[in-house]
């Protein structure tokens, strides 16, 4: 082989390398997510199922059982990314949400309603903020459209949540 061959074969297994690379890293980026949104799935629905049993008030109720078909809904979606990236579901909440779900079991009426709404406004926003970040961060088409998609329901969840946590703050 000629030098000048060898040199081009060089060129191009290097370019090679760092794309590899370069799409590695992308997709760490996409599997931190995709961890981050199973995991807050799985919290919301386990908070909204327990809402949707001792809200006291009729609006609340509505809201948890919207929560646990939109969040299941968002599971179903992302989980074909997930399997993908070899990302296995979570089993149950984090440890802040088994924190939560227990001062939701201890709480009633007006004061459970509040604290379930306090924790969505909260939960919802921190949510919007990932999806948004993911949406611009990541490279690929069909995952980009299907984080687009999460964050609009996101985004409706997180008005619905403040607006109803904002009445409930001034009762």
């Amino acid at each position: 082989m000629k030098t000048k061959e060898l040199m081009c074969y060089a060129i191009l297994g290097c370019a090679a390398t760092f794309s590899l690379v370069v799409k590695a890293e992308l997709m760490d980026g996409d599997k931190t997510f995709l961890t981050m949104a199973a995991q807050s799935d799985v919290n919301e629905i386990s908070l909204s199922q327990l809402a949707e049993t001792k809200a006291s008030s009729p609006n609340t109720k509505t809201f948890a059982q919207k929560m646990v078909t939109d969040h299941q809904m968002l599971e179903a979606k992302m989980k074909p990314f997930a399997d993908a990236a070899g990302i296995a579901p979570p089993t149950d909440v984090d440890s802040d949400h088994q924190a939560e779900l227990s001062k939701l079991n201890g709480l009633s009426g007006a004061a459970f309603d509040k604290e379930y709404m306090s924790a969505m406004a909260m939960d919802h926003h921190k949510a919007l903020e990932a999806f948004t970040s993911e949406e611009s961060t990541t490279k690929d088409a069909k995952f980009k459209a299907t984080v687009k998609q999460g964050k609009e329901i996101v985004a409706h969840h997180t008005k619905m949540a403040d607006e109803m946590h904002a009445k409930m703050s001034s009762m």
